[in-house]
């Protein structure tokens, strides 16, 4: 048996609903200011990337100590396997590091600590690296010792040979009042 459907109503019994505006929402202050993008756009000029360190003197002895530390590294970080030219380009960095006496466990510390997984260029790694962490140079003796004082000589205090009164004196004597009373009776004494 059919069911029977309700008879909906006539459409011109159904009128529209008035049109109201669109009441806006309440705007609310953003929680942080608008400020620059983290990441740059895709099309940005990027920065050259810095030069890589060299030594202020460069010796064989230098050369032949970052050569052997650079390609010890695979020994202590797989990842960081160099090619023989990626080692030749690298070597000065190191000789620089050498140089202003940095031991070579602190670099090898440097350049293997907290590698990313996967690394997929392991020079552009350390040549970042051998750049960006480059310690400054030792301090000399000179730049150790202390700085003279620019402060004024202090003068100290003594007391005055007539009337034991506080003056200031590098050398003992008499003070003003004394020396003008004995200035007065040394004419009328003679």
């Amino acid at each position: 048996m059919p069911v029977p459907a309700e008879n909906p109503a006539p459409e011109s019994e159904q009128t529209p609903a008035p049109a109201q505006p669109p009441t806006p929402a309440p705007s609310r202050p953003s929680p942080m200011p608008r400020c620059a993008p983290l990441v740059p756009h895709p099309t940005a000029r990027k920065l050259p990337a810095p030069p890589l360190p060299r030594p202020g003197t460069p010796t064989p002895q230098l050369t032949h100590a970052a050569t052997a530390l650079l390609s010890d590294l695979r020994r202590h970080a797989p990842e960081l396997t160099l090619s023989a030219a990626d080692i030749g380009t690298l070597a000065p960095a190191v000789a620089a590091w050498l140089e202003r006496e940095a031991h070579p466990d602190t670099i090898r510390h440097a350049l293997t600590t907290d590698l990313p997984q996967p690394l997929r260029h392991p020079a552009k790694l350390l040549k970042h690296r051998l750049t960006a962490l480059l310690p400054p140079p030792l301090p000399s003796a000179d730049d150790l010792a202390a700085p003279a004082s620019n402060r004024p000589t202090v003068i100290p205090f003594l007391n005055c040979d007539g009337c034991e009164r506080g003056i200031r004196s590098l050398t003992p004597g008499l003070c003003r009042d004394c020396r003008e009373a004995r200035a007065a009776d040394a004419p009328a004494a003679a």
